[in-house]
């Protein structure tokens, strides 16, 4: 797969299948999608093309802070790239492009950028100024310019409507089973390993600290998760406490993964951590002592869960 930024630097003589989305969390109903996508492509002997913006929409019309999005853009590059896709476009979006009308965006942009030859989109699809492209607008302009539109169906993506939005109810509510069927795969956490205070040496748990650079990234429920993680090319598992350490009088917010048997430096290393399970709220203690108590019980059921579940 091939990542362009900006669709004026997409250069092409052969044609292609586009399919437009932001695809946040690239969840089970976005796979189906694109797998169409690129089978039909392939059938057809031309290439495939996912058209995706960023910054999300709503962070530049509504100047939301608020807007949490379950996959950095790194992140959906990443998955993106799994499903044999052909080039992956990510365009800037901004003010000035929300402006552009329906039909320019499929002349310019679809058509005369991106050499359409079809177009596979989602269900209920609506694009270009004020939301006013639709199917049957698409349907229209496909016959002016020659290229042929698909729309899935909803019940064809999946009987259970699945929606970026469930799946981040499901991650801020603790329900991490339920946001990880939506999404086909671990929800995953990306981040740099910064120095902490490294109170969890003392008390036999050591921690990589983890930095999260992207503010926009939706962080789950408080709480003890057992994780997975691929360091220095050995497949590691462990448990990871998203929280305040109230326990410790922490006033922030941190993100503490203890590894077992593994006691590698990974400092100012980005390590990607797969959420598998989550385990419990996290919790204040009365002493550091009942607290290591927890942390042997959280260790004991973290391994029985991996003995039975793996």
């Amino acid at each position: 797969m091939k990542t362009i930024n900006n669709t004026s630097n997409f250069i092409s003589d052969e044609e292609t299948f586009v399919t437009i989305g932001t695809f946040d969390g690239v969840h089970f109903g976005h796979q189906k999608i694109i797998e169409k996508l690129v089978f039909e492509a392939k059938k057809a002997e031309k290439k495939s093309v996912v058209l995706t913006f960023f910054p999300h929409p709503r962070m530049v019309l509504q100047k939301d802070a608020s807007v949490k999005l379950i996959n950095s853009i790194d992140e959906r590059a990443q998955l993106l790239e799994k499903t044999g896709l052909d080039y992956l476009i990510i365009h800037p979006f901004s003010v000035e492009f929300s402006r552009m009308t329906a039909l320019e965006f499929v002349k310019d942009i679809l058509v005369n950028q991106l050499n359409i030859s079809k177009l596979i989109i989602g269900y209920d699809h609506h694009f270009g100024k004020n939301r006013e492209g639709n199917i049957t607008q698409l349907t229209e302009y496909s016959h002016v310019y020659g290229f042929e539109v698909e729309e899935i169906p909803a019940q064809d993506i999946d009987e259970v409507a699945v929606s970026s939005t469930k799946i981040r109810r499901a991650l801020e509510s603790g329900n991490l089973k339920t946001a990880n069927r939506y999404l086909g795969y671990h929800f995953m956490l990306n981040g740099i390993v910064v120095t902490g205070k490294k109170l969890g040496g003392k008390i036999g748990y050591p921690t990589a600290n983890i930095h999260i650079e992207e503010s926009y990234k939706l962080i789950p429920k408080t709480g003890v998760y057992i994780v997975k993680s691929v360091n220095e090319n050995a497949v590691v598992f462990g448990m990871m406490n998203i929280g305040n350490r109230p326990t410790v009088d922490g006033n922030y917010q941190t993100i503490e993964v203890h590894f077992f048997d593994f006691n590698q430096d990974l400092y100012d290393k980005k390590i990607t951590v797969e959420l598998l399970y989550f385990l419990r709220d996290e919790q204040k203690f009365d002493s550091v002592d009942l607290l290591v108590n927890q942390l042997k019980k959280d260790e004991e059921n973290t391994k029985m869960y991996l003995k039975n579940n793996l």
